[in-house]
C-alpha cells in the first residue's frame, strides 16, 4: 500500500443514534473504494465493522472500529463508533482524533437521544460536522420533517447541500445542488445516471442553491465580494467557501443517502476528497506546555496512541494517530509517560479485522502497531518530549459491587478487569477500602453487563454483581464531652492511662473557644498546640492538646490522636468514616509505671466514642448533581420518578431541543437510574452526574441505617 502525504489524507468519524446505519455506510464506503470487493451487512453478521461476537450477538457497534478507503487518490480513514449512550466513550476517542465527523440521521425518526449526546461532543471538541440524511429508502422515511427538526435545532447553520426527489420505499433519485445535477441510481444501487436537474425539480433546486452560495460565501471577505458582483459562485469557489464555513464550525452541510442500497455514497465519499480538512487544515494541536505543533512531516515525530484492543492470536493491537513528522517500521521513540523507549516493529493501516502492512506514515495518518512493551491509550511515543492531553472520556453514571465466585480467584478477577479497562477506559475499577468491595464503574447498566460477559467468555473468570455499598460519612452535631480511663492488670507491669476530652463539630472561620460549659459547670481550657487534619476522604480533624501541669505527657499524645483516628477510620454508628470533628484533651492521669502508648491509645480511642455517641451524631450520605435531558412529553414522568428518589429539583429550562432538568440526588436512590430512565422514556432521554456534596440524611433514613449495621455486626 501506498504513503499516503498529509494533504491526501481525510480523517473522519460516523456519528449517530443506534440504528442510524453507520456501520452499513462504512461497508459502502469501504466497498466505493474497492478496499472490499463485497458489501456484508448487519444481519448477516459479515461487516467489516461489527466484527466483534459479542457485537453481531447484539446487532449493534459497541466498540469503535478503525478503516480506511481510497477514493480520488486519498485516503479517507473511517473511524465507527458505537450509538448507544452506554458506548459513547468508544465515540469520543474517535472524535478527539478525527478531524471531521460525519453525523448520520435515520429520516424515520429525524434527531434522536443519540444525535444529541454526540453533538453535544462535537462541540466540546470543536470538530468539523457534515449531516448525511440516511434511511431515505424507507417507506416511513419523512425528510422535510427531518429537515424541520434540524433547523430548529441548528438554526442558520444547516447547508442543504443535496436532497431527494422521491424519498421512500421508491426512493433513487438525488438533486446535487453543488454540481446542479441529478444523481438516478439503479434499483439495487451503484453506479449512478448523472443528468440535468429535470423542470419539476429545477426552481427548487435554483432557491436552494442560491441560499448554499450565500452561506458558501459568508465564509470568506473575497467570496463575498465576488458573490456581491456575479451574484453567484463557481463551483471551485463554493467548495472553497464551503471547506472554510466547515472549519469554522459556523456551516453544517447536508448530504442525502440509502447506505443499505449503496445510493449517495460515491458522491458523499467526493464530497468529503474534495472539501472536508485534511489534517493539516485544522487548527494545531497544543502540547501540555501550550506550545503549538503543526501537523506536518517534517521535524519530530509524535503518535498519539487513542485506542487499545486484543485479538486472540495476535495480542495487544494499539492504534495511533500521527500527530507530526512520520512514522518510519523499526523506529526507537520515547513513550513519555514512561520515559523508556519503544520500538515499531511494524506498521498497519487496518479495516476492522484486516491489516495492510504498510513501511512509513506521515504526519496525519492514522493506523496500528503491535508488540508495544507498555504503551496504553493516551500515551504519546515521541522523537521529542511532547506530552498531549487525555481524551476527556465522560464521567461514569452507574456503578455495581464485583466478586469472584471462586474464593482465591479474586487476582485473576482483578487482572482481568485491568486489561477491560486499557481497552475501554470509561471502564474504571476501585477497590474500596472503606466498602470491603471492588466497585465497577460505566456508562450504564447495558454497559457493565457486556464487561461481565468478556469475564464470563473471553477471560474465563466467573463473577457475580452485588449492590454497592454507599461511602456514608458520620460526624456530630453539638459539643460533647467524655473521660475515659484504661486499667488493666495482668501479673507483671500492668496499663494504665486516663483522658478527658471535648468535642465539637468543625465548622470553617470559627473560633477556638476557651470556656466550655457542659451540665451547668464551666471547664475552661488553654490551647497549647492545635493539629489540623486534612482528611483522605474529606472533611477535617482538629486536634488540641490543652492538657495542662503535666497530668499526661506530651509523649502521649500521639498514642491519643492515634486512637481517635482508629475511630474518625471506623465511625461509631455505622463504620463509616467520620469527619468534620474537633477535639480537645484537657485533661488526664497517668501512672508513673504502667502507663505506656498502647494504654493512652484505647483511652483516647474509647473516650472519642463515648462522646462522639452523645454528640448528636449524625450520618451524611454523598448528593449528586444530576442533569437530566428529557423530551418535553416524558418530563411529567421523569419528574415523579425522581421524586421518589428523595430529588431536590433545582431548576428546568430548555437546551438543545430538550428540557433539562438539573436535580441534587442521593447516591443510594440512583442505583440503576440508566435502566429506568431509559425505561421511563423509551431511550429517548439521557443524562450526567457529579459529586456535589455530602448532607444529612432524613431521620428515617438514618434509623433503617443504623439497624441494619447493628444487625450486621450481629450476625459478624
Amino acid at each position: 500500500m501506498k504513503t499516503y502525504s498529509t494533504d491526501q489524507i481525510k480523517n473522519i468519524v460516523l456519528l449517530g443514534n443506534s440504528g442510524s446505519g453507520k456501520t452499513t455506510l462504512a461497508e459502502a464506503m469501504l466497498f466505493e473504494g474497492g478496499v472490499i470487493d463485497r458489501r456484508g451487512d448487519v444481519n448477516s453478521k459479515n461487516t467489516v465493522s461489527d466484527h466483534n461476537q459479542i457485537e453481531q450477538e447484539n446487532e449493534s457497534s459497541m466498540f469503535s472500529t478503525v478503516m480506511f478507503t481510497e477514493y480520488n487518490n486519498n485516503k479517507i480513514n473511517i473511524l465507527d463508533s458505537p450509538g448507544a449512550d452506554d458506548f459513547v466513550g468508544s465515540a469520543v476517542s474517535s472524535l478527539y482524533v478525527a478531524d471531521s465527523a460525519l453525523m448520520l440521521i435515520n429520516a424515520q425518526n429525524g434527531l434522536e437521544v443519540g444525535t444529541e449526546i454526540h453533538n453535544r461532543w462535537v462541540g466540546k471538541l470543536q470538530k468539523p460536522m457534515v449531516f448525511v440524511i440516511n434511511h431515505l429508502d424507507h417507506d416511513k422515511t419523512n425528510f422535510d420533517k427531518t429537515l424541520e427538526m434540524m433547523k430548529d435545532r441548528f438554526g442558520g447553520k444547516i447547508a442543504i447541500a443535496q436532497y431527494p426527489v422521491n424519498a421512500g420505499s421508491s426512493f433513487d433519485s438525488i438533486v446535487d445542488l453543488i454540481q446542479m445535477k441529478l444523481y438516478k441510481y439503479p434499483q439495487d444501487g451503484g453506479k449512478p445516471e448523472v443528468t440535468e436537474i429535470p423542470d419539476s425539480e429545477i426552481d427548487k433546486a435554483n432557491d436552494l442553491r442560491s441560499e448554499l452560495i450565500e452561506k458558501a460565501a459568508e465564509n470568506d471577505e473575497g467570496l463575498m465580494e465576488i458573490f456581491f458582483e456575479n451574484d453567484t459562485l463557481t463551483e471551485d469557489e463554493m467548495r472553497n467557501g464551503i471547506t472554510k464555513g466547515i472549519l469554522s464550525l459556523g456551516m453544517f452541510p447536508i448530504f442525502c443517502t440509502s447506505a443499505k442500497n449503496n445510493m449517495g455514497v460515491g458522491r458523499l465519499l467526493e464530497f468529503i476528497t474534495k472539501v472536508l480538512p485534511a489534517p493539516n487544515m485544522m487548527p494545531e494541536v497544543l502540547n501540555e506546555d501550550g506550545k503549538e505543533i503543526k501537523c506536518s512531516s517534517e521535524g519530530e515525530t509524535n503518535m498519539f496512541f487513542f485506542k487499545t484492543s486484543v485479538e486472540s492470536h495476535i495480542g495487544e493491537i494499539n492504534y495511533f494517530k500521527v500527530l507530526s513528522g512520520k512514522v518510519k517500521e523499526s523506529d526507537d521513540l520515547k513513550n513519555i509517560r514512561t520515559s523508556n523507549k519503544e520500538r515499531i516493529s511494524q506498521l498497519f493501516a487496518v479495516y476492522g479485522k484486516s491489516r495492510n502492512k504498510v513501511t512509513t506514515m506521515e504526519a496525519g495518518d492514522i493506523g496500528a502497531t503491535v508488540k508495544l512493551k507498555a504503551t496504553k491509550t493516551n500515551d504519546t511515543l515521541s522523537t521529542g518530549a511532547n506530552k498531549f492531553s487525555d481524551i476527556p472520556f465522560p464521567a461514569p453514571k452507574f456503578r455495581t459491587a464485583i466478586k469472584s465466585d471462586s474464593e482465591g480467584e479474586e487476582e485473576k478477577l482483578g487482572e482481568a478487569l485491568g486489561r477491560i479497562h486499557e481497552e475501554d477506559p470509561t471502564v474504571l475499577i476501585e477497590y474500596s477500602k472503606e466498602l470491603k468491595q471492588i466497585i465497577l464503574s460505566g456508562q450504564g447498566e447495558h454497559h457493565l453487563n457486556i464487561v461481565k460477559w468478556h469475564l464470563d467468555n473471553v477471560h474465563k473468570v466467573e463473577s457475580s454483581f452485588i449492590t454497592p455499598k454507599i461511602p456514608y460519612r458520620e460526624t456530630i452535631t453539638k459539643l460533647a464531652q467524655a473521660d475515659y480511663r484504661h486499667k488493666k492488670q495482668s501479673g507483671g507491669s500492668g496499663q494504665f492511662g486516663e483522658v478527658h476530652m471535648i468535642i465539637e463539630p468543625y465548622i470553617e472561620g470559627a473560633a477556638d473557644p476557651k470556656m466550655f460549659k457542659f451540665n451547668g459547670k464551666e471547664q475552661k481550657v488553654n490551647i497549647r498546640a492545635k493539629e489540623e487534619h486534612e482528611l483522605p476522604w474529606g472533611g477535617k480533624l482538629i486536634f488540641h492538646n490543652c492538657i495542662v501541669g503535666g497530668s499526661i505527657d506530651t509523649r502521649f499524645l500521639p498514642a491519643i490522636m492515634k486512637g481517635i483516628m482508629e475511630k474518625i477510620e471506623s465511625g461509631p454508628l455505622t463504620g463509616s468514616y467520620a469527619r468534620d470533628i474537633k477535639v480537645y484533651v484537657y485533661d488526664g492521669k497517668m501512672h508513673p509505671v504502667d502507663s505506656n502508648e498502647i494504654s493512652f491509645k484505647l483511652a483516647g480511642r474509647n473516650a472519642f466514642s463515648m462522646a462522639f455517641k452523645i454528640a448528636g451524631p449524625k450520618i451524611l450520605e454523598p448528593i449528586y448533581l444530576v442533569e437530566i435531558f428529557v423530551p418535553s412529553d416524558r418530563m411529567g414522568d421523569v419528574m415523579s420518578d425522581l421524586q421518589g428518589r428523595r430529588a431536590i429539583v433545582m431548576g428546568m429550562s430548555s437546551e438543545s431541543g430538550f428540557e433539562k432538568l438539573t436535580a441534587k440526588v442521593p447516591l443510594a436512590e440512583m442505583n440503576k437510574y440508566s435502566t429506568a430512565l431509559s425505561s421511563i422514556t423509551s431511550g429517548r432521554a439521557m443524562y450526567s452526574m457529579k459529586f456535589d456534596e455530602y448532607s444529612q440524611v432524613p431521620g428515617d433514613v438514618q434509623e433503617i441505617l443504623l439497624k441494619a449495621y447493628e444487625e450486621e455486626q450481629e450476625e459478624e
